[in-house]
């Protein structure tokens, strides 16, 4: 069975402030989730640092509107210029940024310009936006480029090797599944490398290890991923 089908099969939990690994990222992470209304928050990081993860677990957690680069432009601008008496998001989350067309840009310079309008009214709203570099490395229109670092700026990084097998052994703990450091090795090496996807990989064969009365092991954890049966049930 391939990996990808795999992860199909076991799917990752949906993102939360709550599952997201922290790692060198606790400050962007505590700053998210005490983000108040009238206050913005820009990260930045690579490919797998945990940009959309903290993104979306962010706009869970109150009212809020999402926008990616999959946005229709005259959404955006819609919501820029809706009226003032408009019922309006706690929260605006604007995901990767930095892949947007101009149009698009166009709509979230707009929406910077109401968040700072509006910081300090009652109707006051909280934004977040992610992207792939600093805020003036980024390849946006100048206008745009410099309200990115106007409020709260943290750069996520990936986390370790390390982080991740201290996250997946406290994780089985807590469920009171012990796992030996080369299974976690194992589950690191040769399954996936996404947190979340691990997490769900320790909560399948915690439910395979007790439906077959078997201590959890590297030979176990290859069992369940070859029963077919089991994975699709």
């Amino acid at each position: 069975m391939s990996r990808q089908l795999l992860l199909e099969i076991i799917p990752a939990p949906n993102p939360s402030l709550d599952n997201m690994v922290a790692g060198a990222n606790l400050p962007a992470i505590e700053a998210a989730r005490a983000l108040p209304a009238g206050r913005a928050l820009y990260v930045w990081g690579a490919a797998g640092s945990g940009k959309t993860h903290l993104m979306r677990g962010l706009s869970v957690a109150r009212a809020s509107r999402w926008i990616d680069p999959s946005t229709d432009p005259a959404s955006i601008s819609e919501l820029a210029t809706a009226a003032l008496d408009t019922p309006f998001p706690q929260l605006v989350a604007i995901d990767d940024i930095h892949e947007m067309t101009q149009s698009q840009q166009a709509g979230v310079f707009a929406l910077y310009n109401r968040w700072r309008e509006q910081a300090a009214m009652g109707s006051a709203f909280a934004m977040a936006v992610s992207g792939h570099r600093a805020p003036l490395m980024m390849d946006l229109r100048e206008d745009l480029r410099t309200r990115l670092g106007w409020d709260l700026v943290f750069r996520l990084e990936p986390l370790s090797d390390s982080d991740k097998q201290a996250a997946l052994a406290d994780y089985a703990e807590r469920k009171g599944l012990p796992l030996t450091s080369e299974l976690i090795a194992w589950m690191l090496t040769h399954y996936a490398r996404d947190i979340r996807q691990l997490f769900a990989l320790v909560d399948a064969l915690d439910r395979y290890s007790l439906s077959k009365h078997r201590a959890v092991t590297v030979p176990l954890l290859r069992s369940m991923l070859a029963d077919r049966e089991f994975l699709q049930s």
